[in-house]
């Protein structure tokens, strides 16, 4: 029987505006460390480009990065623009703004609304490109986001940005972005361990708003340890002769047909099974055991 093509398309697709991309995609922030924000072991840029330039092959037109992805060797929007560009027509690249880091990599004060510029500048720059396909707003402790979301739409408007999203956010602040400008996606912390954003799930699913989970798989993530799998996932891992990671992904996108994965990784193992995922179907009892 001959093997089963490997293909991000097998999760089936979403829209993002006008944008349509496959229900898996690549997280960028594994790109330049083992340990993202902390000390780790410094990426090999060949193999991480090379990683990329795999996940683009096997269907992955949705990447999500920032400019605050960085290591003081590696930048993840740099490594994007060096294995993809000229960037192939159909891929999406999401990125974020709001959060900064000094070239140290200490984190800085989120930004002000006047300084949202500067920051989706920089991203421009790093890309290669002359606008980005959609820009998250990732707020942190704000009571009200209409100030900083009204500042990405005049941006929007003239053409700097395609389309809007928010992360890190709580109901409240979603209608408050639609009240100034579409938003397209939703990107908040959500997981078989980590429930506390069901709400805001549901609702996007009711507005036709993609819902995207980070830290899907396993806290921080595979690479740098994650969390222990609970005896559930393990043995519907090894029901499906799969890896507990796969079963996270494929858990994430039962949860509704506008939810995308965003796994990232600097492993081209860890790639094809992600990808692979994708095609995973959870059974009714096994879903019910994960609840």
């Amino acid at each position: 029987m001959p093997t089963p093509e490997i293909s991000a398309a097998s999760a089936g697709t979403w829209t993002l505006g006008d944008l349509t991309v496959n229900r898996i995609g690549f997280g960028a922030m594994r790109l330049t460390g083992a340990a993202a924000f902390r000390p780790g072991t410094p990426t090999d840029r060949d193999r991480v480009i090379g990683v990329l330039r795999r996940a683009v092959e096997l269907g992955v037109n949705h990447i999500d990065t920032a400019a605050f992805y960085f290591s003081p060797r590696r930048s993840a929007n740099e490594l994007i623009n060096r294995a993809l560009a000229p960037y192939p027509d159909d891929l999406v690249i999401t990125t974020k703004v709001g959060p900064g880091r000094d070239p140290s990599g200490g984190w800085l004060p989120l930004a002000r609304p006047d300084q949202l510029r500067g920051q989706v500048e920089e991203n421009l720059r790093q890309l290669g490109r002359d606008h980005l396909d959609v820009v998250n707003l990732r707020q942190h402790d704000l009571d009200s986001i209409a100030e900083h979301f009204g500042a990405l739409a005049e941006l929007r408007d003239a053409g700097l940005i395609r389309h809007l999203g928010i992360s890190n956010v709580r109901p409240r602040h979603l209608a408050q972005a639609q009240a100034i400008a579409p938003v397209v996606c939703v990107q908040n912390a959500y997981g078989i361990d980590r429930r506390t954003s069901e709400t805001t799930l549901r609702t996007c699913g009711e507005r036709g708003i993609a819902f995207v989970p980070f830290f899907a798989i396993a806290g921080d993530g595979r690479e740098a340890g994650g969390v222990a799998d609970n005896d559930a996932v393990l043995a519907i891992a090894r029901a499906h002769g799969v890896t507990p990671a796969q079963i996270r992904i494929a858990w994430t996108l039962s949860r509704g047909p506008h939810v995308l994965a965003i796994p990232g990784t600097g492993n081209p193992d860890h790639l094809v099974e992600n990808v692979v995922a994708g095609a995973l179907r959870l059974f009714a009892d096994e879903l019910a055991s994960l609840e």
